[in-house]
């Protein structure tokens, strides 16, 4: 089974990076220019602006993003115009962003695009509903694992991770980011009854009974004000909902109140989760759990052994060493793309 029979088989797919320059561009590229587009019609958008051939950032070079013929994509008014393909118009969005609205049309040939597509977690989702109304059967989504984006990459099906040297030069150090990150990203899917409810909360801290009923603890809007809570969030408790970033804070404070084996923290997606390893240890040595209301499937762990400043790893011994402790495939990808995100 290849990387690309894999995402054959989903109807949405997020590339996300762990870090700027970790390969997620040439990542999308491989796998638009591997699809098989017999059949399958093929839609592509970016929670960001991706695409450009500098990063404003660091002034190094990036890849761009071609497409193929018959391929739809959505990006924003302003990169529609400055687009270097053959392209029919499908659909103008009525939700605006801060580069204007949101364009689809269907590439007429082949051809590169600056992607910068919806910027919220509701118009991402809007999206690729609206895409399989116009016949797509897949939706590959340029995504964003950064808390500073709104629209997350947990919203679609599935998901590929893109890693590598520009995280850290060091291997082991590398490798023990990459994991920490994976396990995050496979925590299971919360089912307690409350967590329909919970879908569209946005704020504040909500504790969960042994009926599974939650209730927002009224001195809370977000994680910030946690400080303010005088009472045990864990006596008389089965769980939490943290709405916001869940943080070290929250797992400290857990445990000072005495969380006991089985008691587990919700968090929104894995966007929302910054708890370091050493926490995670720590859960898992009391037993605690964390679960999340929308999960992915992740599918693959893809390498970039060359940071932009020139630093590189033996990609043999990154990836072995990866293949033994992910519970999920590897793939070395720049021994065919040659190129970095």
């Amino acid at each position: 089974m290849t990387l690309i029979d894999d995402i054959v088989k989903s109807h949405s797919v997020s590339v996300v990076g762990m870090e700027k320059n970790t390969g997620k561009t040439e990542c999308l590229n491989y796998i638009i220019r591997n699809l098989p587009l017999e059949g399958l019609t093929v839609a592509v958008t970016s929670i960001g602006v991706d695409g450009e051939t500098t990063d404003i950032v660091t002034g190094t070079h990036k890849p761009e993003i071609f497409l193929r013929e018959g391929m739809m994509f959505s990006t924003s008014e302003k990169h529609y115009r400055q687009r270097h393909i053959l392209s029919e118009l499908l659909d103008v969005d009525d939700e605006s962003t801060a580069l204007g609205r949101v364009v689809t049309a269907r590439a007429l040939d082949y051809g590169k695009i600056m992607l910068s597509g919806p910027s919220t977690g509701k118009g991402l989702a809007r999206w690729i509903g609206r895409m399989h109304s116009f016949g797509a059967g897949l939706t590959l989504i340029d995504g964003a694992i950064s808390r500073l984006s709104s629209a997350s990459p947990a919203i679609s099906e599935a998901m590929v991770l893109s890693t590598g040297a520009a995280l850290s030069a060091n291997l082991n150090e590398l490798v023990r980011k990459t994991v920490h990150t994976v396990s995050i990203i496979l925590s299971d899917k919360y089912e307690g009854k409350c967590a329909g409810r919970l879908q569209d909360v946005e704020t504040g801290l909500w504790t969960i009974d042994a009926d599974g009923n939650a209730e927002q603890i009224e001195e809370t809007t977000s994680a910030l004000s946690l400080s303010q809570v005088k009472t045990s969030l864990a006596a008389g408790h089965k769980g939490i909902f943290v709405a916001g970033a869940v943080t070290d804070r929250i797992v400290d404070r857990l445990v000072s109140d005495g969380a006991k084996d089985g008691f587990v923290i919700v968090a929104k997606d894995f966007t929302k989760v910054f708890i370091s390893p050493e926490k995670m240890l720590l859960m898992k040595r009391l037993g605690l759990k964390l679960e999340m209301l929308a999960s992915v499937r992740l599918l693959a762990v893809c390498i970039n052994p060359v940071s932009p400043n020139g630093m590189s790893l033996d990609p043999d011994r990154l990836r072995g060493r990866l293949e033994e402790v992910l519970p999920v495939p590897v793939y070395d990808l720049f021994r065919t793309t040659g190129g970095a995100e």
